[in-house]
Order: C-alpha cells, then structure tokens, then sequence
C-alpha cells in the first residue's frame, strides 16, 4: 500500500509542477484545491528528483535550449544572419522572426515568454519544496536546489537578453507575480548573478551522469561568466573561465568529426533525447535531401568558409537541386530511432575558450587569447594565427572564428552580437533589420492580463 501511496504522489507531483499553464496567466502560482501540498510531494528523494527530472524534460521537449523549431538555437539563428527559411512573410510567426517583422501578437513571441515562464514557476515549486521538506538529506537539498537555480537563471538570462527588462520572481505566490513590474536591467542582472553563484556553489564539480546530462559546477561558472561580461566584470569571469579550462574533466576534441558525439570530454552539458537511440531534434530540423524543407545555412554564412575549412564538410552539407545548391545544417547526422551516439548539446569547451580569449583581448592580453583562437581553427584545418596580432585585429578573427564553430548553437550568435553592439550590422544582411531589433516586443496578452508591465518595447 505504501508504495502505490508513493506511486500516486510522484504522477501528482510530476502533473502539477510541471503541467502547463494558461496563457491567460503568465505565472499563476497558488496550488488548486485539488492539488498536493508542496510538503507532500517533496516526502521523500525519490519524488523530489521525479520532479527535477520532470523539469529537465521539458527542457529538451520545449525551451529555449531545446534543439527544435521552439529552441533558441533556431530562433537566434533566424533572427540574426546564420539560418535562412523557406516560409514567404506572414506565414507563420517562425517566417516573422526570420524577416524581422514580429508583432507583439506574434505566436513565437508569446509562447517564447509562456513556456519559459511555466519553467521559472516549476523551478520555483521545486525550489521551495526542497527547502520545505523534512526529510530530505541536506545533500539532496543542496544539489536539487543548486540545479533548479541554474536552470532558472539559465532562462532568465535569456529572456533578459531576447526581450530586455522583464519581471522576476522566486515565489510562487500568485497574488504577488500577477502584479509584478519589470525589474530594472542592473537590479536583474545582479540578482540573476547572485542566484547563479549560488547554483555554483551547490552543485558538485563532478558529474552526478557519466553522460553529462546533468549540469554540474563548471556549467554553472560559464553561464556566471557570461552574466559578469555583460556586467562590465572581466576579471571576474576570466577567472571562472580559467578555471573550466583548465579543469582535468575537460580536454579539447581534435577530432572534427566527433565534436557532435555523446563521449567527448570537451562536452560540459548536454541533453539526452527522450526515448533511447531517438534522433536529436537538431538532426531532424535541419535535414533535407532535395529542395528545403522549412530551413537551411544563411548563404552570408557559408561565404565565411574558405575551401579548405573541414567545418565546410562537417557542420554543413551542400545539397544540390535543380539549378540550386542550398545547404543544411549537419553538425547532427543520426535520423530516426538510430541514434546511438548524439545528445543535444547545451555546452561546449570550445565556448568556453572563445568567451575566455574575449576577455583576455579585452585586458591587453593579446597573446594568451590567440592560442585559444587557434585551437579551432587548427582542428579545421586552418593556419594559426599571429600572437603579434593588434588587440582589434584579434577580436575580428575571434568573431569570425566564433561564427563558423558556433553557429545555430544556442542563440549564441545573438548574444555575442548584442554583447559586441554589433547587432544593427545585420542591416547589411537583413534589409528589414531596425534598430529596435535588439530586443523582441512583450506579448501583447501579457500587458493586457497585467498592464504593470507596460510601457511596450520601443518600436513595438
């Protein structure tokens, strides 16, 4: 009897920390009548972690981190100059994306904020049961705790970034959140810091998956170096960056042909597919054999390839049709249900090198930013770059060397962009790119449902 009792709370607790949430109400918090009481569903280990569990599904199902057509790796990549589509104008809210010509009602706009939001508030009921609980070991605690306050900074950063001020909350009280304000960019940006090293503070450095699917400390010290770069704080994360490095569970992946492989110790998060041997979604988005599907590489891109960069036949594929030859994506090549191989990855040694050579340039150290620089370029086949580089000619070759290993990862591209000021250069690419571009409209339901969060983004 006591473990069908058992067997009841885990489906309960799974359904209501984790069932979606309403449109209509951008974080609705307070448990139903129906529902269990936070204390209940955090008893024991077993059902916490069902939960935590239940959190990093959706991550892979939809999120931003997700490999789909709802991940920002696709959006981030539309949006700027790396991903081109085949949908006309107006088709659909992923077309308004590409050509820069969201509305405030536009479906990927909104269900971008919804579905991170239904997160945030899932991480919070984690969160606060965890503490709750009676009988959890604080070891559990810590490291259950640690985790779901790296996910939700994760989220939070990149809300932060796609839409610019944007409300924050850790509560999970629904009178409170229906009526937040936005929080002003510094007063976020420090509270997310905060929240992310105490994420790194709690979680182990060693991982608790041989997979890697599980972040652990490092994860949490390259999300943290990002938010200290946008804070101006180069020291401090060339610090944290230095540290990922130069770890013993990390070595750089010479072989181009696996970088995309499950195994690779150069790997430092990743998300497991669903069901065994299930293909990426990055694998099945990307692929076509004939005329394009619905996406293939920005030919602005693949103008930065030379011949003789292997990234050329690795991480792209020329498909020829007709008179065309468009390109797809391939840095994931296991279809269907044989996929015995390839996890979606999050992170990557090699992010976190270019990110340390940034900051590094940024200080005058010139010299030791190159060597990290070359690293992928000499694993393409390229020739190394001159440490004699000038501080600005070195952060061209960076941006350019970034572009080409990163491309359609994360959003990434986005992100160094508006990180660079650069982003009102897409005007070049993207005829219909406007300097309020830089930031995605609030969806429209929200200013209606909670009018705190007025004015809308200029321009919008």
């Amino acid at each position: 009897m006591k473990t069908y009792i058992k067997q009841i709370i885990l489906t309960l607790s799974l359904s209501l920390v984790l069932a979606p949430i309403s449109c209509e109400k951008w974080i609705e918090t307070d448990f139903p009548n129906n529902q269990l009481p936070t204390e209940l569903v955090f008893e024991d280990e077993q059902t916490a972690e069902a939960a935590l569990a239940g959190l990093y599904a959706s991550l892979w199902s939809n999120s931003l981190l997700s490999g789909g057509v709802e991940g920002f790796g696709l959006l981030g990549g539309l949006y700027t100059d790396d991903i081109s589509t085949v949908y006309t104008p107006g088709i659909n809210g992923v077309s308004d994306i590409f050509y820069n010509a969201q509305l405030s009602n536009n479906s990927v706009v909104t269900n971008v904020w919804t579905n991170a939001y239904q997160q945030i508030y899932a991480s919070n009921s984690i969160i606060e049961g965890v503490r709750n609980s009676k009988s959890l070991s604080q070891a559990v605690k810590d490291r259950i705790t640690g985790e779901v306050l790296f996910v939700r900074s994760m989220l939070y950063f990149y809300l932060h970034q796609i839409y610019g001020e944007i409300p924050y909350t850790d509560s999970t009280d629904y009178t409170v959140n229906s009526q937040l304000s936005r929080m002003p960019q510094n007063e976020f940006m420090t509270r997310i810091e905060t929240d992310m090293s105490e994420a790194a503070n709690l979680i182990p450095a060693n991982y608790r998956n041989a997979e890697r699917i599980y972040p652990n400390r490092y994860a949490a010290f390259l999300v943290l170096a990002k938010i200290k770069m946008l804070l101006n704080k180069n020291n401090e994360a060339e610090v944290l960056l230095q540290t990922i490095v130069q770890a013993p569970v990390y070595s750089f992946q010479n072989d181009i042909t696996k970088v995309f492989q499950k195994t690779g110790s150069h790997i430092i998060w990743q998300l497991k597919p669903g069901n065994t041997n299930e293909a990426t979604k990055e694998a099945i988005l990307y692929n076509f054999t004939a005329a394009p599907l619905s996406f293939m590489v920005n030919m602005n891109l693949v103008s930065q390839f030379s011949a003789n960069d292997l990234r050329k036949q690795q991480y792209i594929t020329a498909v020829p049709f007709q008179t065309q030859t468009n390109y797809k994506i391939s840095k994931y090549r296991n279809l269907a249900a044989n996929n015995p191989n390839e996890y979606s990855v999050i992170m990557r040694l090699e992010e976190a090198q270019f990110l340390l050579a940034e900051v590094l340039i940024q200080q005058g150290k010139v010299s030791e930013a190159i060597p990290l620089i070359n690293k992928t370029r000499l694993r393409a086949g390229l020739s190394a770059l001159q440490v004699s580089l000038t501080a600005s000619a070195a952060m061209d070759e960076l941006r350019i060397e970034k572009r080409k290993e990163l491309f359609a990862e994360q959003g990434i591209r986005f992100f160094d962009l508006k990180r660079w000021g650069l982003l009102n250069q897409l005007t070049t690419v993207k005829p219909n790119w406007k300097a309020f571009h830089v930031q995605w409209p609030l969806p429209a339901k929200e200013l209606l449902l909670n009018p705190k969060l007025n004015p809308q983004n200029e321009g919008y």
